[in-house]
């Protein structure tokens, strides 16, 4: 078990290639072990301050606060993915905010300026979903609000159906949050748009009995 946080990318004898390293020992010729193949050799490691930065991670309703290691030449900024180990488990979280002072909130800021990196849990993720009832059904039903927790890389697709406990939806429109990288809209509601569950800030679906309804 290594006593550091500390990675580097070298190349690896194993893999043949450059890869990321843990630092088991830092020193000049320092004791790295590739995280791809496990291959643990002696290399030569370019040391960099680091600083150390309070990270408030949120998932769902609830935060902790950890802390993580930066390279001090580090850029960090919102979207960026990283893990964060906190007391209670090993996180992958993603950025939504940079803190620079009180009140002070910027994309994008060197790790050295930073004083809070805002985030949010990625690999496991509770997603809203918003069921409109089916036509006609009789019972005056209320459009109905679910989570369905899932792993960060679960894929939504419009038109495809989702099982919510004791009955099934088809999704017929999906919100992608701001913070979520290479979408081509905010809204996506064509039949076959796909979407990752840590991207999604919601779900709509309608019951798979009802007719043709739009959600935006």
């Amino acid at each position: 078990m290594s006593d550091t946080h500390e990675r580097t990318e070298v190349a690896c004898p194993g893999c043949g290639d450059r890869t990321v390293h843990e630092v088991l020992r830092p020193s000049g010729q320092a004791t790295v072990r590739c995280t791809d193949c496990g291959h643990t050799h002696k290399t030569a490691v370019e040391r960099t301050e680091r600083v150390e930065r309070e990270v408030v991670v949120s998932q769902e309703a609830e935060s902790l606060a950890a802390t993580r290691a930066f390279a001090e030449d580090e850029t960090v900024a919102v979207g960026d993915e990283f893990v964060v180990d906190t007391p209670e488990a090993i996180l992958q979280v993603r950025v939504t905010a940079v803190e620079t002072g009180p009140e002070q909130r910027t994309e994008t800021a060197p790790a050295a300026e930073v004083a809070t990196v805002w985030s949010r849990v990625v690999d496991n993720v509770g997603v809203p979903v918003t069921v409109h009832p089916k036509e006609g059904d009789g019972r005056n039903r209320q459009t109905e609000s679910h989570t369905m927790r899932v792993p960060g890389a679960h894929e939504f697709v419009v038109g495809e159906k989702v099982d919510l406990g004791d009955e099934q939806a088809e999704i017929v429109g999906v919100q992608i949050r701001a913070d979520a990288p290479e979408y081509r809209h905010e809204k996506l509601d064509h039949e076959g748009d796909i979407a990752f569950a840590r991207d999604v800030k919601r779900v709509y679906a309608r019951d798979t009995q009802s007719s043709a309804w739009s959600v935006w």
